[in-house]
Formats: C-alpha cells, structure tokens, sequence
C-alpha cells in the first residue's frame, strides 16, 4: 500500500513511503484486539480499593444484649455487617489486575487494528514536523490543513520530538506517541493515524 507523503500545508511532496501488507493488510482478528485492549485497560487501574472488613472496623466488642429472653435476634459485636457502621462482606481489596499476553498476540492485535484503520483510508503520512519552539497554533494549521481538525487523531512519531509533542498538549482530540510505544487500544480509539514520515519503517520493522 503505497501513501503519498503530505506537508504541513496539505500539499503532496511528490515523496511516497510503502506501508507493508503484512503489518497493514492482514486478515483482522477481532478477538486478538478485544484481548489487547482489555490488558491495556487493565493495566492502567490502581487496584487501590479497599473496605474494611469486620475484624478492621473500630468498635466495641463487648456483646450487644443477653443471648436469650428478649424475643430478638440474636446478636454480639457492634462491628457485624448487620448494623450500621459495621464491617463490609466480601469487600474490594486490593489487588493488581494486569494479566499476561502472548507476544504474538499483541503483534497480530496491532497488524489487526492497523488493517482496519488502512481500510477505512485513516491513515495518511506528514512528513516531519520542525518546529523551532512549541507552539499550539502551528499544530492546529497542520489539523486545518490536513482536514481533521474535528476528529481524534493519533500522531505517530519516529522519534521523540519536544516542540511538537509539547504544542499538542493543550489539544485534546490530538495525541502524539512514539511508534515503538504504539498500542492496540490507542489506534482503535483514534478516527485519523497520521503517521509521520519515518514512522511506517519504525512499525514496518516491529510487526513485520
């Protein structure tokens, strides 16, 4: 598949880079990316919950009333899950939730996701952004030029560059990430890939 190379005008450099059918052209495996997507999320939970149970509560164990007589239920610590205030049955505790994926998984979730995107003709090229100082407007020309400006869009970068990832900080619907840390969950959540130049060998050589 073949992507002629955009300016941050818009216009065609008269450049274009080959993205590989067997990272871009694959047969899709749903399950692959509902697997990816669910560790991905999983991973980003605390697990920090917690309530206390019975034996955590503060309170008085001294017995409530007699045993037997008062035509009641029969009852001793304050702390039973029973009363107000009283311990919690079977409450969260916590707990780490990652679990384990096959590498070979997560790559055919990621040739998946990007198949899908290359199909749906999300995906194009810009070639590389120079800036000499990080600048919020500069980014949003690029959108306006590029006509995304109303969509989610994911910028894939070769490697780091602070001027731009820093001008797209104060513009939600714009997420700049590195290839080597591209991801399953944040190519299916995004409407546009903008992959710059450079960036289509990155993930050529790692999912390949």
């Amino acid at each position: 598949m073949e992507l002629a190379v955009l300016n941050t005008q818009g216009q065609e450099t008269g450049r274009k880079v080959v993205l590989s059918d067997a990272v871009f052209g694959v047969e899709a495996n749903d399950h692959a990316i509902y697997l990816d997507v669910k560790q991905f999320l999983a991973d980003q939970r605390q697990g920090t919950h917690k309530a206390k149970q019975r034996n955590e509560v503060a309170g008085s164990t001294r017995k409530l009333k007699r045993q037997k007589g008062t035509g009641g239920a029969r009852c001793g610590s304050i702390k039973s899950p029973l009363f107000p205030g009283g311990g919690r049955v079977f409450g969260p505790v916590p707990r780490d939730y990652s679990f384990k994926l096959n590498k070979k998984l997560k790559q055919l979730a990621r040739r998946s996701a990007l198949t899908y995107k290359a199909q749906a003709n999300a995906i194009c090229v810009l070639e590389n952004p120079a800036m000499e100082a990080p600048k919020t407007k500069a980014v949003v020309a690029i959108q306006k030029a590029l006509n995304i400006e109303n969509k989610k869009v994911l910028v894939v970068l070769p490697e780091t560059n602070a001027n731009f990832q820093l001008s797209c900080r104060n513009i939600p619907s714009v997420k700049p990430i590195l290839a080597q840390n591209l991801n399953t969950y944040e190519v299916m959540n995004a409407s546009t890939i903008v992959l710059v130049e450079g960036a289509e060998n990155v993930i050529n050589v790692m999912l390949a």
